[in-house]
């Protein structure tokens, strides 16, 4: 089976951070030299790459003077051009600089808190410039390690007063910007305000402009609080709030790993990808966004191996979309699914009219129904089909 090339139509974009990550860990310092954001961009074109995202830091320094910011600016806009890279998200950073030890929107320190407020403002107009669509929120140091150390109803208060203040700031400029919240559990803090897809939800609705604001998940953040990726993706789907999806590998529950897309729970992925490819009504694709790629290159390899862990991330992708059109494609696995019952949790389960009166009344759905039955009989058939996607996924079938 060939392995199929990426182009510019499959949206695939990398972070700056990413590519650029240099093997700096929490136990050992760089095993690589850093790399030019010009270059960046052009082995990421060469690789068939469409979009660039980046952290205000990771292009200039922090404390840059607005020339050196400028310059930065400058080329990334020269490298841009001469590519056809485009900048479809862009992202702050409000969690390596000493000042936001203890968070940025909700650190306990009002004066924090202003100057905090004041770098995303900046870099939202830099979002604009760029033509960015999409400006993501990780709060990696909004949270607490101690407990009597955070008032979390007066942090979850300030983290809503700042996204209210910033949807007012867009709205205001006529920004065509939308904000995605990506929700983490845990690393760096022991403990992340908004941990998982559901809490960020929830926290969307409390917005005074809640239709700007969606969520930005990742594989490996929902993983290592345990949960279904692929589940809280058809979640944010459902409430229409996937704005913009991170993606990598993760092996279980531990330390944010960063792995290549797909080098962690495979099946989850393939599952991932038939989703977002064929979730929506008469198998429209359910997602059509940009497939960002948020991992990290191991630190065990050169630049010749930051470039393949590149190109692995949307090879895998691609190879998972052709085995999931394979599936959907099979007739058995159609029948499989009919069997399954997996169509029919898609009807009603009241008639059209019908109430809770009516339902009292039916005898067929209590008095007479045989519960008894579902012992020994009625077997739904859930491995026969997962089967069939693992058979599918090695490349059995198709």
């Amino acid at each position: 089976m060939s392995v199929p090339t990426p182009t510019r139509d499959d949206q695939f974009s990398f972070g700056l951070w990413t590519v650029g990550y240099n093997g700096t860990d929490p136990f050992g310092g760089p095993t690589r030299h850093p790399l030019d954001v010009v270059h960046v961009v052009e082995k990421l074109d060469e690789l068939g790459a469409y979009g660039l995202t980046f952290h205000d830091d990771d292009l200039f320094a922090f404390g840059s003077t607005d020339a050196e910011r400028q310059t930065m600016i400058d080329r990334l806009k020269g490298a841009l051009e001469s590519t056809g890279i485009v900048v479809p998200m862009v992202t702050t950073n409000l969690f390596s600089a000493p000042v936001f030890k203890d968070g940025g929107f909700t650190s306990n320190d009002r004066a924090v808190r202003r100057f905090a407020l004041r770098k995303v403002l900046r870099n939202i107009d830099l979002a604009a410039e760029l033509g960015a669509k999409t400006f993501v929120m990780w709060g990696g140091r909004e949270g607490s390690e101690y407990d009597a150390a955070k008032d979390i109803r007066s942090a979850l208060e300030r983290y809503r007063e700042a996204v209210n203040l910033l949807g007012d700031y867009v709205t205001d400029k006529g920004y065509d910007i939308r904000f995605a919240i990506e929700p983490k559990p845990n690393e760096p803090r022991g403990d992340i305000l908004l941990p998982t897809v559901g809490h960020a939800l929830a926290f969307i609705d409390s917005l005074e402009r809640p239709e700007l604001v969606g969520v930005n998940p990742e594989v490996g953040h929902e993983q290592m609080a345990g949960l279904n990726f692929s589940a809280g993706i058809a979640q944010a789907l459902y409430h229409g709030k996937l704005f913009h999806i991170d993606l990598n590998g993760q092996r279980g529950i531990k330390y944010d790993q960063d792995l290549v897309f797909g080098h962690g729970d495979l099946h989850n992925a393939f599952a991932l990808v038939d989703l977002l490819e064929h979730g929506g009504p008469g198998g429209a694709p359910a997602y059509t966004g940009p497939r960002h790629f948020d991992y990290k290159p191991s630190r065990t390899e050169d630049e010749t191996g930051v470039w393949d862990s590149a190109a692995a991330n949307m090879r895998t992708y691609l190879l998972l979309k052709e085995r999931a059109a394979a599936f959907r494609a099979d007739p058995e696995v159609q029948e499989a699914l009919t069997a399954s019952k997996v169509f029919e949790l898609g009807q009603p389960t009241l008639g059209e009219g019908e109430g809770h009166a009516e339902l009292l009344a039916d005898r067929t759905a209590f008095e007479d129904f045989d519960a008894d039955a579902y012992l020994g009989g009625h077997g739904f058939g859930f491995v026969r089909l997962q089967q069939l996607a693992t058979e599918h996924l090695l490349g059995a079938r198709g």
